[in-house]
């Protein structure tokens, strides 16, 4: 894109992309990192933790709420005339432990995340499709009761001595639940998720069987 923008248009777009990013980001709680280029860095549960589980889910429907922003902006872009092809965005998100502190130069100071965990959430990215969202099973052990995924190959990285499992994100069982048909229900001592394109009638009568003998 920076072949068919002017600076003047391409700064425009860029600082509208990463202004509505970073009001999302606000808004489920992350802490902004920095700036990489036309890349964003953040991360949660630090400085105040909601507990793995919880930041995991807020970190996940950050990504699922950019990547729906994201559709809208370019829609907005392409009656302008700024953009002829997607402007898509691509989104790495890893859990662990990391190292976060001040960091730099006597000059400088950066207050930052290091660390591992830190450079596989940026290798996920580099490996997830365009408009996407890829995990690592770590994350995807902690949200697994609400998101629909697709296990994708594991991958080799570079940095990384055995292969990585990793997790793309396909619905988000809530707004599913109006595109696929979807049925997902939960409460206390029950979890029930019916993907109605897929099952079977086979499977309908078990289920159906099973509801009845929980009546008795």
């Amino acid at each position: 894109m920076t072949d068919q923008l002017e600076a003047e248009e391409l700064t425009s777009l860029l600082n509208e992309y990463l202004s509505e990013m970073s009001k999302i980001a606000q808004r489920h709680g992350a802490y902004f990192d920095k700036f990489i280029g036309d890349a964003m860095m953040l991360y949660f549960g630090e400085p105040e933790s909601l507990g793995a589980k919880e930041d995991a889910a807020a970190c996940v429907r950050m990504a699922i709420d950019m990547q729906r922003a994201l559709n809208d902006l370019q829609t907005g872009w392409r009656r302008k005339g700024l953009i002829d092809r997607p402007f898509q965005a691509r989104i790495g998100i890893n859990t662990g432990y990391c190292t976060i502190g001040n960091f730099g130069s006597n000059d400088r100071m950066d207050y930052t995340a290091i660390g591992r965990e830190v450079n596989l959430a940026a290798r996920l990215e580099a490996e997830c499709d365009p408009g996407g969202i890829l995990l690592a099973a770590e994350t995807y052990s902690l949200v697994t009761d609400w998101l629909s995924v697709e296990e994708r190959e594991p991958v080799q990285v570079k940095g990384f001595q055995n292969p990585i499992r990793t997790y793309a994100a396909t619905a988000i069982y809530e707004a599913a639940a109006r595109q696929s048909r979807i049925i997902h229900e939960e409460d206390e001592g029950y979890t029930l998720t019916v993907d109605q394109d897929r099952i079977s009638a086979e499977a309908i009568r078990r289920l159906k069987s099973v509801i009845s003998d929980l009546g008795d």
